[in-house]
């Protein structure tokens, strides 16, 4: 995208917008719209999901799947047979015992405060626990007249991010 937007001055295909460019940098997105600035800031200022955490994420609270037969949700739904060589293989101890998956001791995924391995957070995921919350930063904009304006910095253009960047 940042390619076809340009990349510098000479190959932009409207004037500042190779800014936006070189912005482009991990997990961002472009929106094109003509609403104002304010009613756009308004309307992300005021937008919040629950999300799956991913690797890197601190817990925010403790979980724990007790022993037993292994369910999920506040439902307690059953997980699919199927399912428990992927728990296993995420470090669950877990046994299939007349077509249930089951475990002989309680299981922590996680304890509050810890940082998220890739395998904790795919159970997470498993056990639908959204502890992350996903949130959208305005970076910039530029209107039409050309004119750019930077609203924050894109904390993945540093190339020596580091892990507290995902939280």
């Amino acid at each position: 995208m940042a390619k076809a937007l340009g990349n510098d001055p000479e190959s932009e295909i409207r004037e500042n917008i190779h800014k936006i460019s070189q912005l482009l940098v991990g997990e961002v997105g472009l929106l094109f719209t003509n609403e104002s600035v304010d009613s756009v800031k308004k309307s992300f200022e005021s937008f919040e999901a629950n999300d799956y955490p991913r690797a890197g994420t601190i817990a925010t609270y403790r979980v724990v799947v007790p022993k037993g037969e292994v369910a999920r949700g506040y439902a307690k739904e059953p997980f699919p047979n199927n399912m428990e060589p992927e728990l296993r293989e995420l470090g669950m101890p877990t046994l299939l015992r007349s077509g249930k998956i089951t475990i002989d001791s309680d299981f922590v995924i996680c304890e509050e405060g810890d940082r998220l391995t890739p395998q904790q957070s795919r159970l997470l995921k498993h056990f639908w626990e959204k502890m992350a919350v996903f949130k959208v930063n305005l970076l910039c904009h530029l209107g039409r007249n050309g004119e750019f304006v930077q609203l924050a910095e894109n904390k993945n253009t540093d190339e020596e991010s580091s892990d507290e960047d995902m939280e």
